[in-house]
């Protein structure tokens, strides 16, 4: 099976490149596998920066999940195991600092892998778009946690009940990611941010960083608040309107959803 991304070291810099652009980069199994593996070469090797990408000028950086991948019915679509929610955990623990560069559109659960990230430097070109709702996708409890430590409430209900997608210019304006800069410029840009980092002493920017991640996961919740949660998500994934949205989009035409 080809690769469907390659990787690049330059000093203390490690540059992760998404490229499989027949599937627009869905996140699926064998592609998380081989960033997952290729953070854990970079952490072995003690490289001080990691760069996500996709290929130059790619009009998606990712699609999210691949929904082909997605169980039809009666499963959690959006498990432990789902390979976004392994994904996400290896970016959050990394120990260094990992930065998306962003070309492109950003659709469901790219979004989340991306504000994961550390810093995030997009082109003006570049579009987010939460789009479970499309598909009639219950989210998880994790992912929107992720979700809400990027943006406000009512920016995570706008774009989560919307689907729409949001600019770089506004996800900037809203502190949701840190630079957008001119696609000629993005490369040179995101590499001067991660040489001062690397610049700066590795063991303090883990110990903050590990500390960061604790506390922005340092929301209470009641046992009963978590089953409140998941037993609305059960009631999604066995529903009618789960198991059209999914095969809707195996079918390659709009599902017809009845809200039951």
């Amino acid at each position: 099976m080809p690769s469907s991304t390659h990787t690049e070291v330059r000093g203390p810099i490690g540059i992760i490149t998404l490229d499989n652009p027949a599937k627009r980069n869905a996140l699926s199994k064998p592609l998380v596998d081989e960033v997952m593996a290729a953070l854990a070469d970079f952490a072995q090797r003690r490289l001080r920066v990691t760069i996500l990408r996709a290929q130059p000028g790619a009009p998606v950086f990712s699609a999210g999940h691949d929904i082909a991948e997605l169980p039809e019915s009666r499963r959690d679509p959006l498990g432990w195991d789902d390979p976004l929610r392994y994904l996400v955990r290896e970016i959050e623990n990394h120990p260094a600092p990992v930065i998306a560069m962003l070309e492109g559109g950003v659709w469901g659960g790219a979004c989340e892998t991306v504000f994961a990230c550390d810093l995030i430097v997009a082109a003006p070109e570049v579009t987010f778009a939460v789009t479970p709702a499309k598909w009639g996708v219950p989210y998880n409890i994790s992912g929107m946690l992720t979700f809400l430590n990027a943006a406000s409430p009512r920016i995570v209900r706008e774009m989560a009940y919307t689907a729409k997608p949001i600019s770089a210019e506004r996800a900037e304006r809203l502190g949701m990611i840190n630079y957008v800069v001119p696609s000629s410029e993005l490369e040179a840009f995101t590499l001067a941010l991660a040489g001062d980092i690397a610049d700066n002493a590795p063991l303090s920017i883990a110990v903050m960083k590990e500390q960061l991640r604790i506390l922005a996961g340092a929301k209470p919740m009641s046992p009963q608040g978590y089953e409140r949660i998941q037993g609305l998500r059960r009631a999604v994934y066995d529903s009618h309107d789960y198991t059209e949205g999914i095969r809707a989009f195996k079918e390659k035409r709009k599902p017809v959803f009845r809200g039951d």
